[in-house]
């Protein structure tokens, strides 16, 4: 059977990094994970409980295509809460995960050979998507000089621009001015915006801005995987303009009908668990503080400021001319997993590796023990 030109898209690199560590596992070699984005503990506890409880009662069928009202009307008031912004929950779209919401996205506002502006290094799925619809992803090259961003001349003859705020893998973040000047250069050229949020709640200094602070012609996209530790129940959301609603509910109506039902139960839930979510925070801060101090005492100098988010961003110039193999040799000689570059830069990944310190304290501690050994050896 022969393979569309569409479906040729570069791997996930870290879903295939994660394979080949559960097969080292297998074997009976302890790993330390600094591979994945993902946090180690599970859901919290008030979501937990109350999908006991629905599944012991419910029939758990579909829900309507933007998701159940109560949550929508939740993730209305969190953005109240947050940031002090009065929102019509009809705009909020309860999608099946972050990956839902960019392909609901990506659909709505741009044609076949459209171009989306996206600054690299980036979550590397964003370009996958683009390129399977259709959409041509624009690389702009941010460094140490705009803190890993874009800038708002960088948008250039672009059909959109696609910015997160923390970022991934730089941890880093756009302030209100920044945002707005992004924002005001799309409404300029008549150019889509989409916001990523997914990082909000995980930050280590001054709180992340929503985009919403600054415009209403942006499309935020959210997730409950990050901050609220349920990557695996793949539950997100989106922030639409008024008038993107509609489009949007006909597009999900037909590729996805609904977010998955017990999923939108644990997230509903999992709104009123913030001492829990902040307690995993505290964590990340405390893991977050170890490693900006343990890694360039190993030899991994140069790293981009992690606002937020659970990631580091090291430039291995000084250690390595290609970070794919020195990830395998880190993997194979120290037991530590981590992720090279190439899977969010494809031009300069080889000088980069990213670290995620979303697991326990005493996990990330020991690796960052292994790497000091394994680098002086």
């Amino acid at each position: 059977m022969k393979s569309s030109r569409r479906s040729a898209v570069a791997p996930f690199m870290v879903m295939d990094i994660m394979e080949n560590v559960r097969a080292l596992e297998a074997t009976g070699r302890d790993v330390i994970h600094m591979e994945v984005g993902q946090p180690s503990t599970p859901a919290p506890r008030l979501a937990r409980e109350a999908v006991a409880k629905a599944m012991s009662g419910e029939a758990l069928g579909y829900t309507v295509a933007l998701g159940l009202p109560e949550l929508r009307e939740a993730i209305a008031d969190l953005y109240r809460r947050r940031h002090g912004i009065v929102l019509d929950p009809s705009r909020v779209v309860v999608t099946a995960g972050s990956s839902g919401a960019f392909t609901l996205a990506f659909l709505a506002l741009f044609e076949v050979g459209a171009k989306v502006a996206i600054g690299d290094p980036s979550y590397p799925s964003y370009r996958n998507i683009l390129k399977a619809l259709g959409i041509e992803p624009v690389r702009i090259e941010t460094g140490p000089e705009s803190r890993w961003q874009p800038r708002p001349e960088d948008l250039g003859d672009a059909d959109g621009m696609l910015v997160a705020s923390p970022a991934n893998p730089s941890g880093t973040m756009l302030d209100r001015a920044a945002l707005a000047a992004l924002s005001a250069a799309c409404t300029a050229r008549g150019a889509g915006f989409i916001s990523d949020e997914i990082y909000h709640g995980l930050t280590y200094g001054a709180p992340a801005v929503s985009a919403l602070e600054v415009t209403d012609d942006v499309m935020v996209i959210n997730s409950f995987s990050k901050y609220w530790s349920m990557t695996g129940w793949r539950i997100g959301w989106m922030v639409v303009p008024p008038d993107m609603v509609r489009t949007i509910e006909r597009l999900a109506q037909n590729f996805f009908i609904c977010a998955p039902h017990v999923a939108q139960v644990a997230a509903l839930a999992a709104l009123q668990a913030e001492d829990e979510c902040e307690a995993n925070r505290r964590v990340y801060e405390r893991n977050r503080a170890l490693l900006m101090n343990e890694l360039p005492a190993a030899g991994f100098t140069e790293l981009a400021p992690a606002d937020g988010a659970f990631y580091l961003y090291a430039d291995v110039r000084g250690l390595t001319d290609d970070s794919h193999d020195f990830c395998a040799r880190m993997l194979s000689e120290a037991g530590v997993a981590a992720t090279p570059g190439h899977d969010f830069d494809p031009v300069r990944g080889e000088s980069f590796v990213r670290f995620s310190f979303a697991r326990d304290e005493a996990h990330i501690a020991e690796g960052a023990r292994r790497l000091r050994a394994w680098l002086r050896g």
